[in-house]
């Protein structure tokens, strides 16, 4: 499963490029807001530090005005992404950008059904919300399995990107539900490798070896 990184700002994904760890990066307007710089400028320094996809939301309502401002956002680099809402509009405009090969993440999924619209559309990635829909009881990794049966059924190609993804736990469901990718904030990254028993066994292997009086170098 890839790992994606969802951010607005350059500095969450600081240090990340060195590891092989991150796969892309996502974003959406809100995240662009909250890091305070302009929208296209900032798209573009993430695009120049990540080799992978990278999201790029439309903020329009209406399909001409999508496709105006994802061929706007397609030009910043050639690993933008642009991503659509799941609206009819935004089905039309992503059968444009299928059909002039340009990639679409179609965004705010909450049902198998909508996948399924996005992936007949041609959607490069469709995002399933999972933190969303356990804030209204729905399991969110079910959305994920019952996803990936039916693209399987089919053998569609669109790639299953769970988002709104706020737990480690999160992240263990949607890989064992079969998601292609997952999509998550900088402070849950930074959580995958943190577990108290690791923590202690450090501690324990350090003090050991300092009490063998030993150097390696």
């Amino acid at each position: 499963m890839e790992i994606f990184i969802d951010t607005g700002s350059v500095r969450d994904i600081t240090g990340l490029t060195e590891t092989n760890l991150l796969n892309g990066v996502t974003t959406n307007p809100t995240l662009i807001a909250m890091s305070g710089r302009d929208f296209i400028n900032e798209i573009s320094d993430i695009c120049s530090l990540v080799d992978g996809p990278v999201s790029a939301e439309v903020t329009a309502n209406d399909t001409e005005g999508m496709i105006t401002e994802g061929m706007r956002l397609s030009e910043i680099a050639p690993n933008v992404v642009v991503k659509l809402p799941i609206t009819m509009a935004g089905l039309k405009a992503c059968n444009h950008f299928s059909k002039h090969k340009i990639k679409t993440n179609l965004t705010l999924c909450f049902t198998e059904v909508q996948a399924l619209m996005a992936a007949k559309a041609g959607a490069t990635y469709v995002s399933p919300f999972i933190g969303r829909l356990d804030d209204v009881g729905i399991a969110g990794s079910n959305l994920i399995t019952g996803i990936r049966k039916i693209f399987d059924n089919y053998n569609m190609e669109t790639k299953i990107l769970a988002a709104s993804i706020r737990t480690v736990n999160h992240v263990k469901e949607v890989a064992i539900a079969g998601a292609d990718i997952a999509t998550m904030p900088r402070t849950v990254f930074d959580s995958l490798l943190r577990h108290p028993l690791t923590t202690v066994g450090l501690m324990q292997f350090e003090i050991d070896w300092k009490n063998t009086g030993q150097s390696i170098l």
